[in-house]
């Protein structure tokens, strides 16, 4: 099959609207219908509210979307992320959860908005790669083992999500055979279906053909049930004692949340040869959460498969994200027509979505290419699983591990050393700075102790990548106690960036003798 080349997008084209609009939205809506439900029931909720996610915030995205393909709406990890924060605090399906989803879309909302607007969208890229890698392997195996029971067709039991699903996979005398054959061709549909074509709507054909099942079989499994017809109802779902308690959760969210948007945006806009801009996407990301929230909803954020969707069904502009916010409103009527989906159904549109997150070769790769970022990673792995449903707390420790280790690494710097012909030369490489100049000094020391009858001393400052005021006052010590040991000294390679401060602390001719060496 031959590669899709999008047509590149102009200003012009992006800020009108386009016919090919129209199709790329009808198309991503019929994705987008069984999805929100799916991924309603994994952030806890009852499935009849993810559509109420899918109407209004793509059609809020739209007005301040700078990637013209983005597709707002309900996401797994999001809807996981959410699982996390809401469960210990209310009965999941309960009304008092569903006021705190609102709220916590509201929050997520409003810190999105927030750095939109104040231009922090540089944020985005403040989350490592360690911390996500770990992190997304490790949520997508918790969303896998939080399915299986519903796709097998058995109780989840009690006990912590592993101890479920180890349950659940290992008593198959348990399983339902309706259930499995269901969730086995929703698999084979969603995951094969692409192979097919790119826009083969294998979702969409898994949903008609579990409905029909069950409607022609009286499938005896659990289905979605009751969905109410009519509009979402519009509220300002606060509560106010409970804001203390979402703060934290509403920032991670909003920060771990947007990673998949704005990966999305940066991947298209490259392939388009068009600049994008994160803050314009915290705004819209920031207005359809806020959207979600008043619309008895819960937070959302940017789908990678059905922005995949869109752009291959030909959508053109931004508002092809309005189109299906605006298909799924017109389906709201008609939405009780979903109310014999088998559960299993659901189940496996989830599995098949996240399945192939489950990334062990990247973690791998880290390993072998760096020990202790390899290690946030396992750790982050780790600590998802075992903290699971509290996702967000794993996503906090692996954070701060990765702070640390950065502080670990700024702390040390590498000074390479060679003697030959009475020279002694030092190549120190890193960042200089208060924290890790002393390695500097004690390279000194150490070096010509271990060479007495060195003469010369030249210090190579071409691998710093950074020196501040501590770290220059440290190098002004070392020349001192250098020449006080009877070798002459030269400084080399000093980096433009260093010229300033190292002028300031030495002088610009003394630091301009220096640099000339001894014999000039």
């Amino acid at each position: 099959m031959a590669a899709h080349t999008a047509p590149r997008v102009t200003p012009a084209r992006w800020m009108s609207f386009h016919p090919g609009d129209l199709v790329a939205g009808l198309s991503v809506a019929c994705v987008l219908v069984p999805q929100s439900l799916a991924y309603a029931e994994l952030a806890g909720m009852p499935a009849f509210h993810g559509l109420f996610a899918a109407v209004f915030p793509p059609i809020a995205a739209a007005f301040a979307a700078s990637s013209p393909y983005l597709q707002t709406g309900p996401v797994a990890m999001t809807a996981l992320l959410t699982f996390g924060a809401l469960s210990v605090r209310a009965q999941p399906g309960s009304e008092a959860y569903v006021a705190l989803a609102g709220m916590l879309a509201l929050g997520v909302g409003l810190v999105r908005l927030l750095f939109g607007l104040a231009r922090l969208g540089w944020v985005a890229y403040l989350m490592s790669q360690p911390v996500v890698t770990g992190f997304t392997s490790a949520a997508a195996l918790v969303i896998i083992g939080s399915q299986l029971p519903t796709a097998l067709g058995v109780a989840a039991g009690d006990g912590s999500l592993l101890a479920r699903t180890w349950s659940a996979a290992s008593h198959p005398t348990l399983w339902e055979p309706a259930s499995v054959g269901l969730s086995g061709a929703t698999l084979v549909l969603v995951l094969l279906g692409p192979r097919v074509h790119a826009l083969f709507p294998g979702v969409l054909v898994a949903v008609v053909l579990g409905v029909a099942f069950s409607r022609a079989t009286g499938y005896g499994g659990p289905v979605i049930g009751t969905i109410p017809a009519g509009l979402p109802p519009i509220a300002w779902p606060v509560v106010w004692s409970e804001l203390p308690n979402l703060a934290v959760p509403a920032i991670i969210i909003a920060l771990v949340g947007f990673a998949e948007p704005a990966a999305i945006a940066r991947i298209y806009a490259v392939q388009d040869r068009r600049p994008w801009s994160p803050n314009r996407e915290f705004v819209s990301q920031g207005l359809a959460n806020v959207a979600s929230g008043v619309a008895a909803g819960f937070p959302v954020g940017g789908s990678f498969s059905r922005t995949s969707v869109n752009r291959l069904a030909g959508g053109q502009t931004r508002w092809s994200g309005a189109v299906t916010g605006l298909v799924v409103l017109a389906f709201l009527p008609f939405a009780g027509l979903l109310s014999a989906m088998p559960r299993a159904v659901l189940g496996a549109i989830v599995i098949g979505a996240v399945v192939r997150l489950v990334t062990p070769v990247e973690l791998w790769r880290l390993a072998r290419v760096s020990g202790p970022q390899a290690g946030v990673a396992a750790a982050t792995f780790g600590l998802t699983l075992a903290l699971s449903p509290r996702v967000d707390q794993a996503v906090l420790v692996g954070i701060g591990l990765a702070g640390v280790v950065h502080i670990w690494r700024e702390l040390r710097v590498q000074v390479r050393t060679s003697f030959h012909d009475g020279t002694l030369e030092l190549e120190p490489q890193g960042v200089l700075f208060f924290g890790s100049a002393p390695d500097l000094e004690e390279a000194l020391v150490g070096q010509v102790s271990a060479h007495p009858d060195a003469r010369r001393l030249v210090l190579d400052l071409e691998e710093l990548g950074r020196i501040d005021y501590t770290g220059a006052v440290t190098l002004a010590t070392v020349v001192e106690e250098a020449e006080t040991a009877g070798l002459a000294v030269r400084i080399a390679h000093v980096p433009p960036h260093a010229q300033r401060i190292l002028t300031g602390v030495f002088g610009p001719d003394r630091l301009e003798r220096l640099a000339a060496g001894p014999s000039a």
